[in-house]
């Protein structure tokens, strides 16, 4: 494992607002800067009341802002809701303003339900579109092309870097064969990681982007000073995915001591195996946990990400997180 990283879906707690969530956010990038994470991504999802990160590019601009060293980028724009001109004109315009600190993440899913991903791109392109728009954005971020009637300005030999985010084995494949970095979603879908992870190593195909294969696992994480006390904070994410899924969204919870007073065990139980991967303890439980995870699956980078209702809690939690991550990456160097 040669680094670690973060990432936000810029959480609106119960009791708060967007405008606490994305102050929180930069917040949260700046201990993230100076606790060595190497690059601090913001997700994209819409028609969400618990989640303030959906004009994506607005809040990776306003993180860069704040930030001076670490990288920043969108983990990531889900590319079926947007032209690839208006995303290449608007992660061009961030690489002009921050020059080599922009990360461009792209996935396939709408990011939301289907309703309102029509009101996002009245004409919606489907999940077959998605090579051939990934293809369209390298090109406008790409060397300018002489005779090219159709610009990306800002944009156009920026050369932004961009990965492919996936939780399936499409995904994988796809990734391999455009020769681009790949970051699997494990913190919410680990079913297919091992087996995405190893397709995609094999059938990686050099390209002017990579020479050689390289992936992200995401690992939730909640680290408190005791395993109870990281439990209970965790216990927010429980309820909120939990929620989701049974149609009641809502803003981040309050963390409670006994989920089953509140969730069906049904709901307990999808929740715990989609979060399964992750690091949930006092800081030599999470740290035991993060080795074996690097151990598994050989990720070249590990990023982090929680739901923490409170947020003193939420950055204390990501500041032991990083202390445990960067002995494994100091190891892994040493080896």
């Amino acid at each position: 494992m040669r680094a670690y990283s973060l990432l936000d879906l810029a959480p609106i707690p119960e009791g708060a607002t967007a405008a606490d969530a994305l102050r929180n956010s930069l917040d949260l990038a700046r201990l993230a800067e100076d606790a060595g994470y190497r690059r601090f991504w913001l997700a994209e999802h819409h028609n969400m009341p618990g989640i303030a990160s959906a004009a994506t590019a607005v809040v990776v601009g306003h993180v860069a802002a704040g930030t001076k060293t670490i990288r920043v980028g969108a983990g990531g724009v889900m590319l079926p809701n947007h032209a690839p001109l208006v995303i290449a004109e608007q992660f061009g315009t961030l690489a002009a303003l921050f020059p080599g600190r922009i990360d461009l993440g792209l996935g396939r899913a709408p990011g939301t339900d289907m309703l309102t991903a029509r009101a996002l791109r009245r004409h919606l392109a489907g999940p077959e579109d998605f090579p051939s728009d990934v293809a369209e954005l390298i090109g406008y971020l790409g060397a300018p092309q002489e005779g090219a009637r159709i610009r990306a300005v800002p944009g156009e030999g920026t050369n932004v870097p961009i990965w492919i985010l996936g939780s399936s084995l499409y995904g994988a494949e796809f990734v391999a064969h455009f020769g681009l970095p790949y970051a699997f979603a494990s913190h919410f879908a680990p079913f297919a990681l091992e087996e995405a992870l190893t397709l995609y190593r094999a059938r990686f195909r050099p390209s002017a982007h990579l020479a050689k294969p390289y992936a992200i696992m995401a690992v939730g994480a909640a680290v408190a000073e005791t395993d109870e006390e990281a439990r209970y904070l965790r216990s927010s994410q429980i309820l909120g995915f939990a929620n989701l899924r049974m149609g009641r969204p809502g803003p981040l919870p309050r963390p409670v001591e006994d989920l089953s007073a509140h969730l069906p065990p049904e709901a307990i139980a999808q929740a715990e195996a989609a979060f399964s991967c992750a690091a949930v303890g006092s800081p030599a439980t999470a740290r035991r946990r993060f080795a074996e995870l690097a151990d598994r699956y050989r990720p070249d980078e590990i990023m982090v990400t929680g739901m923490i209702h409170d947020h003193a809690l939420r950055l204390r939690s990501f500041a032991l997180a990083a202390e445990a991550l960067a002995t494994l990456v100091d190891e892994a160097a040493a080896a």
